[in-house]
């Protein structure tokens, strides 16, 4: 009889604390038993490309560019490497991880269509409505257009 694949999990990670917290919360909600996991587990990373950071004109050298684009990858493989440590800390050693490049927005959402996730969890920044209207938030725009259930970890105030 041929193995039934399990259920994808997304959650995406930054450099923010708010998305450590959701993985967190998605290993203690989904990754309970040490043993058997009902979910494959994905990492998802999104990093810009040096030009986003430029800006649309083309200042800089293309020697600045390069160390620009270095240091994006290495910030990359730290918070991935981060992500790893708290998955091992939780006794999640079977997971998979993604780094890909472009918006935030349109990496999620690619990677719900390409691994036929049933859930993206993502953390929340908790901007107010005019910072979201003006930066555009990453989590309204998944939960929107992103084809799977996706679910918001809050950090909450006590």
């Amino acid at each position: 009889m041929a193995e039934t694949q399990k259920p994808v999990i997304l959650v995406a990670v930054d450099e923010s604390e708010h998305s450590f917290l959701a993985l967190k919360w998605a290993l203690d909600h989904f990754f309970v038993s040490k043993e058997n996991h009902k979910f494959k587990l994905i990492i998802v990373h999104a990093i810009g490309s040096p030009a986003s950071f430029l800006g649309m004109a083309e200042v800089g050298s293309s020697e600045f560019v390069k160390v620009l684009d270095s240091d994006l990858k290495k910030s990359a493989a730290i918070t991935i490497q981060k992500a790893k440590d708290i998955c091992s800390s939780k006794s999640v050693d079977d997971v998979s991880t993604e780094v890909s490049q472009g918006d935030p927005r349109n990496v999620l959402c690619e990677a719900i269509d390409k691994h036929h996730a049933s859930i993206l969890v993502m953390g929340s920044r908790g901007y107010g409505a005019i910072k979201r209207a003006v930066l555009g938030s990453v989590s309204d725009y998944c939960a929107h257009h992103g084809r799977c259930n996706v679910i918001i970890i809050k950090k909450l105030q006590h």
